[in-house]
């Protein structure tokens, strides 16, 4: 007879759990520095206020005991998240320069109508389009990887195609 499985546990088993995590060094100091943060000032406020409204009566019914003990179980999760995944980081070098599009490459696209955008591909962590930080693995970043200057992608975007010429790599 096979035990259930419950959601919970179905929620974290991560397919990508074995895979390399890519940062730049920026993102891996921002991740340092938020580990040191909540070490140091976010985990000992949170005990401190577990402590403190444990001592107005019953655990059951105290409110604002459950929100301190959520709080400080949320922290000690991050916690152990980011020490996880300080264990998986591979930091992407910008200081190598190829010639063709690679991890921590600055990418300029010209689209057909003449736009132009600049994307640096970086890892799915620090990804932020809007800010000109392309992952590797999404659709426009993973067709950009290995190509050179001069060479047109094309992106499916709903029922068209776009064609992105990339114009320089840096």
């Amino acid at each position: 007879m096979q035990l259930p499985t419950r959601r919970a546990q179905k929620l974290k088993i991560d397919p990508e759990a074995d895979e390399p995590l890519y940062l730049t060094q920026d993102g891996l100091d921002r991740l340092r520095q938020k580990l040191e943060r909540i070490e140091k000032i976010d985990l000992p406020q949170a005990i401190a206020d577990v402590t403190e409204t444990g001592q107005f009566g019953d655990f059951s019914e105290n409110a604002e005991y459950q929100e301190a003990k959520g709080r400080m179980r949320r922290y000690h999760d991050q916690m152990t998240s980011i020490k996880e995944r300080l264990k998986k980081i591979v930091v992407i070098d910008k200081a190598v320069v190829h010639e063709s599009v690679q991890l921590g490459s600055i990418v300029v696209l010209e689209t057909t109508d003449g736009k132009r955008k600049t994307f640096e591909i970086v890892g799915p962590q620090e990804t932020d389009p809007l800010h000109g930080r392309l992952s590797f693995k999404s659709p426009l970043g993973a067709k950009l990887i290995n190509r050179t200057v001069g060479d047109e992608v094309y992106v499916p975007t709903g029922a068209t195609e776009t064609i992105y010429k990339i114009i320089g790599i840096s």
